[in-house]
Parts: C-alpha cells; sequence; structure tokens
C-alpha cells in the first residue's frame, strides 16, 4: 500500500511538472519569447528542479549514511553496555531494514545506559554509607574496582555488607553505652575525678566522640577493669578502717548508740565514706592513748583467744612473751600488740581451712574414745532399745571417717608447708605428729586400764558355774519386781556371754544343759545348743588389749584390731538377743 502511494506520488510529481512546464510554454507564447530565450529559460528551470533534487538526494544519502553510523555506534555502544553490565550480546533480528535496525539499537542502548545509570547510583549510595559505617567501626570498606559498573551480584552484596556493619554499629553502640554507663556510675560511686583524657571522654554525654573500634571497646573495658580494681580496694579499705574503728569501739568501750549511728550515717561516695571512717578511726585511736593500759590488756585477751584457736603451743607463744608480760604501757608497746595481733589474724584466715579440719578430727576422735569407752562397759549388754546396734553402726563410721580426715589432714599440711615453706604446728608439733601423740596417748590410757582391770579381776572372787540340770528338771524363776538386783546379780550373765564366746572357737559340747539366768525367764527347750560357762567374767576389748597385740600407733593397723573386735562383738550380740 505505502508502494503505490510513493508511486502514486511520483507519478503526480511527473504531472506537476509537465502542467507546469505547459504553463511556462504558454507564458513565453503569450509574451513573444523567442527559442533561444525559451531555451535559456528552460535551461534555468532545468537547473533548479536538478539543483533541488540532488540537494534532495544528497539529504537523504546523508540521512542514510547517519543511520548505517548510528547503527554502527548503537552497535558498538551496546556491546560494551552489556559487557560493563555483564549481560549476553544483544543479537538483532533478520531481514531489518537500516531504519529498524538503527530504531532497535537505540532503544536498547538506551534501556541499557539507564539500567547502567541507575546501578552507578546505587553503588554511590551504597559506597558512601559504607564508607561512613568503615570509618565509624574501623572495619575494611567492601571492594568494587573504580570506574566499573557494579553486577547486580556484587550490588546485593555490597547491600548486605552495608546492612552487616550497620547491625555492628548498633551492637557496638550498646556495648559502649553500657561500658560508658558502668563506667561513670564506677565513677560516681567512688567520687573518683576524671585523670586521663580516656576517663573525661568516656563520661562525655557527646555520643559521637568515640569510634566504635574494638581498641576503644578494649579501652573503655580496661579503664572499667580497672575502676572496679580501685572500687575493691576503697571498699577494702573502708571495711578495713570500719573493722578498725570496731575494734576501738570495743576496746574503747564506747556508747554503742553512738557507734551504731555512726556506722548507718549514709555518704555519696566511697571516697567521702572512707574519709569519714579515717577521720573517726584516728579520734578513737585518740582516746586510745589516753587508755593504753586498759586498751593493751584487751588486745592481748584478743591475743590470747587467737592463740586458742590456732592451737599455738608454748614454744610459738614464747617470742611475743617479753611483750605481753610488760608492764609499761606505751604506745610503742601498744603499736607492737597491734602488729602481733594483725599477724595471728592473718594467719588464722590462711590456715583456717586446716584448722576446721583439725576440729571436725578432733571431734571424731573424741567420738572414736567415746565408743572406745562404751565398749569397755559391761553393762552395755543390757541394752533393750536397740542402742548396742546404733552404737556399732555410729562407731563404724567413725572408724571409716578418721583415716579419711588424717589423709586430707595430711595433703592439705604438706601443700600448706610447700606453699608457705614452713612447718604447721599445733601445740609445738607438727600436725602429724600431733596426731600420732594422740594415739599413743590413747594406748597408754588403754595399757592403763588394763592392768586396772586385771588387778581388779584377781582381787575378785572366782564366780560360780551354773551346774547342769538333769533333761527335764524345772526351774521357777523368781518374779523379776521382788528380786533386788545387785551387781553380783549380772555376773553370770557376764559369765554365760564369755561361755558363748569360748564355745563360739571350740567344739561343741556333747552334754545337754539348761542355761538359767536369774531373773530371766528359762531358755526354750528347743535350744539344746550349751556351753561351758567361764570361771569369770569376760573382759571387753580383752582381745584388742591382749598382751600379745598392743595397741597400735597409726589408725590403719588399729583398724584391722578392731575389724576382729567387731566380729566378736557381732557375735555376742546375737547370741544375747537369742538369749534374752
Amino acid at each position: 500500500m505505502s508502494c503505490r502511494r510513493s508511486e502514486a506520488l511520483a507519478f503526480s510529481l511527473v504531472t506537476e511538472i509537465n502542467h507546469a512546464m505547459a504553463r511556462l510554454v504558454d507564458i513565453w507564447d503569450s509574451i513573444g519569447i523567442m527559442e533561444e530565450q525559451r531555451v535559456e529559460r528552460m535551461q534555468t528551470v532545468k537547473k533548479h528542479i536538478d539543483e533541488l533534487l540532488h540537494s534532495m538526494i544528497m539529504e537523504e544519502e546523508a540521512l542514510r549514511h547517519r543511520i548505517k553510523t548510528d547503527v554502527i555506534t548503537f552497535q558498538k555502544q551496546l556491546d560494551t553496555l552489556c559487557l560493563e553490565l555483564a549481560l549476553e550480546p544483544y543479537k538483532l533480528e533478520d531481514n531489518l531494514t537500516v531504519l529498524q535496525m538503527e530504531k532497535n539499537l537505540r532503544c536498547r542502548v538506551e534501556s541499557l545506559l539507564k539500567e547502567k545509570n541507575e546501578r552507578l547510583r546505587e553503588l554511590s549510595d551504597l559506597k558512601k554509607q559504607d564508607e561512613e559505617l568503615c570509618v565509624t567501626l574501623c572495619a575494611t570498606p567492601y571492594y568494587i574496582p573504580s570506574g566499573s559498573v557494579p553486577s547486580q551480584t556484587q550490588l546485593q552484596e555490597l547491600q548486605e555488607h552495608v546492612e552487616k556493619l550497620g547491625k555492628e554499629k548498633v551492637s557496638r553502640e550498646k556495648v559502649f553505652s553500657g561500658l560508658r554507663e558502668d563506667i561513670r556510675n564506677l565513677m560516681d560511686e567512688m567520687g573518683h575525678e576524671p585523670e586521663s583524657s580516656l576517663e573525661r571522654e568516656s563520661i562525655c554525654p557527646d555520643t559521637d566522640i568515640f569510634l566504635l573500634t574494638h581498641d576503644n571497646i578494649k579501652a573503655l573495658k580496661l579503664l572499667l577493669s580497672q575502676l572496679e580494681l580501685k572500687k575493691e580496694s576503697l571498699i577494702s579499705a573502708r571495711d578495713k578502717l570500719k573493722e578498725r574503728a570496731t575494734s576501738l569501739w570495743n576496746r574503747l568501750s564506747c556508747p554503742e548508740p553512738e557507734g551504731e549511728a555512726f556506722r548507718e550515717a549514709a555518704m555519696s561516695t566511697l571516697s567521702d565514706d572512707i574519709r569519714r571512717w579515717r577521720g573517726y578511726v584516728e579520734h578513737l585511736e585518740e582516746l586510745q592513748m589516753a587508755q593504753l593500759e586498759v586498751v593493751i590488756d584487751k588486745v592481748r585477751q584478743e591475743l590470747v583467744v587467737l592463740w586458742d584457736k590456732c592451737m599455738l603451743g608454748p614454744e610459738q607463744r614464747e617470742p611475743f612473751s617479753v611483750h605481753f608480760c610488760d608492764d609499761h604501757y606505751t604506745e610503742e608497746l601498744l603499736a607492737l600488740h597491734d602488729t602481733e595481733l594483725l599477724r595471728m589474724k592473718a594467719f588464722y584466715e590462711v590456715t583456717q581451712p586446716i584448722l576446721e579440719d583439725l576440729e571436725k578430727w578432733k571431734r571424731n576422735w573424741a567420738l572414736f574414745q567415746e565408743f572406745e569407752r562404751k565398749a569397755a562397759d559391761p553393762n552395755r549388754f543390757s541394752n533393750r532399745g536397740g542402742s548396742l546396734l546404733k552404737e556399732s553402726k555410729d562407731r563404724a563410721k567413725v572408724q571409716k571417717l578418721l583415716p579419711k580426715l588424717e589423709e586430707e589432714l595430711r595433703s592439705h599440711v604438706e601443700a600448706w608447708e610447700k606453699n608457705q615453706g614452713t612447718s604447721f604446728l599445733v601445740q609445738g608439733q607438727r600436725i602429724m605428729d600431733y596426731i600420732s601423740s594422740q594415739w599413743e596417748e590413747h594406748r597408754l590410757q588403754k595399757d592403763k586400764e588394763k592392768n586396772e582391770r586385771m588387778t581388779k579381776k584377781t582381787e575378785t572372787s572366782q564366780f560360780k558355774t551354773p551346774t547342769k540340770r538333769p533333761l527335764g528338771s524345772t526351774y521357777t524363776t523368781p518374779t523379776p519386781n521382788k528380786i533386788r538386783k545387785t551387781p553380783n546379780m549380772l555376773a553370770p550373765r557376764t559369765a554365760t556371754v564369755n561361755s558363748i564366746s569360748s564355745a563360739s572357737s571350740s567344739s561343741a559340747s556333747s552334754s545337754t544343759t539348761f542355761l538359767c539366768v536369774p531373773g530371766r525367764p528359762q531358755l526354750s527347750a528347743k535350744r539344746t545348743k550349751t556351753t561351758e560357762v567361764s570361771s569369770g567374767p569376760r573382759v571387753p576389748l580383752q582381745e584388742f588389749n591382749s598382751d600379745k597385740k598392743p595397741v597400735p600407733v597409726s589408725y590403719s593397723a588399729f583398724t584391722s584390731e578392731l575389724s576382729k573386735k567387731a566380729n566378736t562383738d557381732a557375735f555376742l550380740n546375737s547370741t544375747v538377743k537369742d538369749m534374752l
């Protein structure tokens, strides 16, 4: 259709030219223009038409050339943009005219240029944020080569990097804010004035004064730890002053309401509190100087209490006895007593765990001795409420605990002596020597008790052996509440226990008898096994205290003998229960 219109327009153009020439000829005829002049004028007309057409042709040729040039230029730009934007090369469709090619290429170039500019603008914004965050956090910026167009992946990574730095900034700001708040509170609590530039900047209200770097965080943490140490030092100094004041109050017998009111007085800062306590201590020390004799006597009483707590022997107290007995009450004498008191308090604090372990051992040692004393009492077999069983369990518990405590004491004392470079003494003895001496005293006491029993045994008349009664004979048991119990009435029972003990280690007797105990019902006829009654009462712990087996000094050796004794006691208890 367009082709027909152009052909019609070309035909119309030729027709118009012909009509125009015909009119010119008519005009020339009417004018009388000669042929030569007509030719000349026609040549002029032709020239104008040729020039116009030539000009138009040239313009169109230039247009065609420009379009072709634009096609080439746009193609190159498009290739460059595709390369810069990391896109696939653009391919034109087939059978396109030059003008269509130029239009397609131009539109594509404009689209890619727009995308490029948007990426560069986004890159600029993100890089600006990244640089600010990196300066604040002292971090490394995200690297994108200068002059290049970032890809979508690079822009996404840069965006994530900026978001990460933003979160890190918020986190560090929180840490910085917390550290600065803690530092400010500590300074206020202590009454501490900033001394360094870091301290001044840390309490400055301007939040942008610090770069949020790891080094600055470390510096603030270090400052906070130093201030905490200083606070602890101030609290320790204040507590020592309070302790000193309390000691002086007690020494000088100050009115309690006055002391309580002073202790409860509220002060603004630790420094002010320390100055207040220091002034009060100085005031009390001035009062103390006026009462030297009373104060020194009270210090001596405190020293005696500490010496007893630390279990110091006479040799250990001897070095200070010269000052302890000095009657010339002077400031120098008080200073010596205060020094000794502080030394003993420090010594007690260091050795308190060992002293507590030793005290625990002494309590169990006393229980052990009490069990030994009860074991030597023959009346313990008259038990009715199961106390023998409970006593046996408690004794076994103590027997297991004592060696454990001794071993713990040994290891603790060895560690302490290695650390302190000196011996740990109890009543002038090394602690294990002290324990050994206690065992030795126990052994000597046991030997003494054994000798006393042997002496008493030789002086005591022999008990009569019960006669065997014929099988089937009767025995009338007296009514228990009508019998007057005497110490001699316990002898048959004791003899019975000893005879049973003897029978357990020898062959059973072939005779059949009934063992009759005064004050007790007759044994059942079903129990036909009998024992021969010994001539005298069995002495408790006789096996343990025999001359052939002396009491050992160490606990490990001691328990081996006790185990044998415990087996015998268990057998005796069981037999007595059957009899009773």
